[in-house]
């Protein structure tokens, strides 16, 4: 097995969005006003930045060279934005200001994330300019027409991937926020490996994507894992461990009667396998295809328990070996911390505006309640001749609460992402082998959804998450040129 294992360097996914400031200022007013009651106008400029920084400091990793006054300024701070690799820059004029630093900057800078500000100040400091106080001040509040000389040459330059926002100091903060999250999942996509376990899904071939198309455009390093592989893993996970995970699930969760033992054992082994096969070849997003009899042949059953490792790892586990949705997955875990479902929807009862939706195979249980989960047998195989047919699995009826769902879907070399907002509704467990929930729509038809992602075009799997992710989804489909479709 350690001529099949790639060591590969882990990624921290739970950083700070790293943002890279860039702030032009002119060199020919930097002197003036010295001697002056309020400063000069870089004393004035400083004051500025320093609070603006104070403001950011909380949810953002800085890398700030100085204010851009100089040719060798502005060619100071493209040098440590790439050496630090930020996520993105922010950048803004803080008064009017020769434009020779910016055009280099948009020339000669790599294609990158841009969020260029213009702070509308509530009101400025003067009434009148005479006195010569006043002046500097009314020098220094001369963002609006710095931004408008720089906007031009945003169009003129063709960069796309910069957008403009115009607010009070707590809108750009708010907007800051929201794009620096986006901006997060992106650096970390390119980063990250996604394992393929171990082939594409022969029975669902609109969840092929092509691999050269997801690293060159998205990111992600494929690596495809063979089934030998992971019965190695599996037979290597000593017995003690085996014997703690058992005592942990039992300790928690309900079992039911017809559970048998030696196949609850081979079950937990499974799943802790594909937590080792993650940390052997440091997978962050793996993607299993559950259902391939080449597998169970193998194996002997499908894994049903979701080891708490990947959470701890930040890492996600999906089915079927759709990769879309393992993206979907990924994107959501990197953008919520928190635990990430997957579904499909099974049937729709328009009397209730409600539809049915889950998945059978491994889903993350590890956020929720006792009365959530029961260790039940896998009645989907339960009468087939593999070895442990029946193996048990976490039957999850997943929380209620308001969720974000979402799917992304590979298209003649486009990508969709499109996203809405359910309900989850509370109740019993209902759908044998199948960990589930009844949905509801957020004030629409349920029917209206699902003809608007079938008018679409997508697949049948989708992601959910506790919480409102679409504005970040959305920002973090213009940053990578998705189609994005929100459906409310």
């Amino acid at each position: 097995m350690n001529d099949l294992k790639r060591k590969m360097m882990k990624i921290n996914k739970n950083r700070k969005p790293k943002a890279g400031l860039l702030l032009i200022a002119s060199p020919r007013f930097r002197d003036l006003g010295e001697g002056l009651q309020r400063g000069t106008y870089a004393e004035r400029k400083g004051f500025v930045v320093d609070a603006f920084l104070e403001q950011l400091q909380d949810e953002l990793e800085i890398v700030f060279p100085d204010v851009v006054y100089e040719r060798e300024d502005v060619e100071k701070a493209m040098t440590s934005f790439f050496v630090e690799r930020v996520d993105f820059v922010i950048a803004e004029y803080l008064s009017w200001a020769e434009d020779f630093a910016w055009i280099r900057f948009l020339r000669d800078m790599p294609s990158i994330p841009m969020l260029f500000v213009n702070h509308a100040r509530e009101k400025v400091s003067f009434e009148d300019t005479l006195d010569e106080d006043d002046f500097i001040d009314f020098l220094c509040a001369g963002n609006l027409v710095g931004s408008l000389e720089a906007g031009g040459s945003i169009a003129r330059m063709e960069r796309p991937d910069v957008k403009i926002v115009m607010g009070s100091d707590f809108q750009i903060y708010q907007q800051i926020v929201l794009y620096a999250r986006a901006a997060r999942v992106r650096g970390l996509l390119k980063q990250s490996t996604f394992g393929l376990l171990a082939n594409y899904n022969e029975v669902m071939w609109s969840t092929y994507m092509d691999p050269y198309n997801l690293f060159t455009r998205i990111g992600p390093e494929l690596r495809f894992i063979p089934y030998s592989a992971y019965a190695e893993e599996i037979e290597a996970v000593p017995s003690e461990e085996t014997a703690v995970f058992k005592e942990r699930l039992m300790t928690k969760y309900k079992m039911m009667d017809d559970v048998v033992d030696d196949k609850f054992d081979a079950s937990i082994q499974a799943s802790l396998g594909i937590a080792r096969l993650v940390e052997s070849y440091s997978i962050d997003a793996m993607i299993f295809n559950d259902i391939d009899p080449a597998m169970f042949r193998l194996i002997g059953l499908r894994a049903g328990f979701y080891p708490d490792s990947l959470n701890e790892r930040t890492s996600i586990l999906v089915p079927e070996a759709d990769l879309g949705a393992g993206m979907i997955t990924y994107i959501l875990k990197l953008l919520s911390g928190k635990q990430v479902n997957f579904i499909e929807p099974f049937h729709i009862e328009y009397g209730e505006n409600t539809f049915a939706a889950g998945h059978a195979g491994p889903n993350d249980y590890n956020e929720a309640g006792p009365e959530d989960v029961l260790i039940a047998r896998d009645v989907r195989f339960a009468k087939t001749n593999y070895k442990y047919a029946g193996a048990p699995f976490a039957w999850y009826r997943i929380s209620p609460g308001r969720k974000t769902m979402a799917q992304f879907v590979e298209d003649n070399g486009r990508y969709k992402l499109v996203c809405t907002q359910v309900d989850s509704l509370p109740g019993k467990h209902l759908f044998a082998s199948y960990s589930h929930s009844i949905f509801r729509p957020v004030d629409m038809q349920v029917t209206d959804l699902f003809e608007h992602i079938l008018k679409v075009g997508t697949t049948q799997h989708f992601a959910i998450v506790d919480g409102d992710y679409r504005k970040e989804l959305q920002i973090l489909s213009e940053m990578m040129h998705f189609d994005y479709y929100e459906f409310r």
